[in-house]
């Protein structure tokens, strides 16, 4: 078989760059204009609140445990009646990722029994600074929406931790006392069986 002169091969080269020259450039305009993430895009992570405004984070440290690069530290601490910042025992005193380590691989949100950590649309990263790249728990709070109260403060009169758990939490209240529906799980009973007599 012949071999080709060296010239047919530069020129098919050269084809496909007189292609790409005529074509419309593809410019995305960033950081003026940046451009859409895709929905379940994982970047910053947030800590969630409930609808009265406490905080989801009970201080387990589950995340702390499954992330596989050892970027979260979680300090937990014992909630009192005079200062409760999330239902039940415990909350997240301290809570930090370092963002120099973190893979964004989503194994603490996996991890999460209450939720209290998800990953927003939020990209940009980039710091001068090492130091700036270690966010605390202030950073990583979700604001407070208009009906919510700042924590510490006590849960919804009548509620327990697992009313908040299970969504019954409004931000005015228990969900029952503003005459919404709950969701009761009913038993049935066991139906006779017949005794077989050989």
């Amino acid at each position: 078989m012949p071999k080709r002169p060296h010239l047919v091969d530069a020129l098919a080269g050269f084809g496909v760059t007189f292609k790409t020259m005529f074509k419309k450039p593809i410019t995305e305009e960033y950081p003026e204009k940046p451009g859409p993430t895709a929905k379940r895009y994982h970047g910053r992570h947030q800590l969630n609140r409930y609808e009265d405004g406490l905080e989801k984070c009970i201080g387990c440290e589950l995340c702390a445990w499954a992330c596989p690069a050892d970027a979260i530290f979680v300090e937990g601490a014992d909630n009192t009646d005079a200062e409760r910042f999330s239902p039940g025992e415990r909350y997240g005193r301290v809570y930090q990722i370092n963002y120099l380590r973190c893979i964004g691989c989503g194994l603490c949100i996996e991890a999460c029994p209450t939720r209290a950590l998800t990953m927003t649309n939020d990209y940009e990263l980039a710091d001068d600074n090492r130091a700036d790249l270690i966010y605390g728990k202030d950073e990583l709070l979700a604001p407070l929406g208009p009906d919510m109260t700042a924590p510490p403060h006590a849960m919804a009169p009548g509620s327990t931790d697992e009313d908040y758990y299970r969504g019954h939490i409004r931000a005015d209240g228990l969900a029952t006392s503003l005459g919404m529906p709950t969701v009761t799980t009913h038993q049935k009973t066991p139906e006779p069986v017949e005794e077989v007599v050989l």
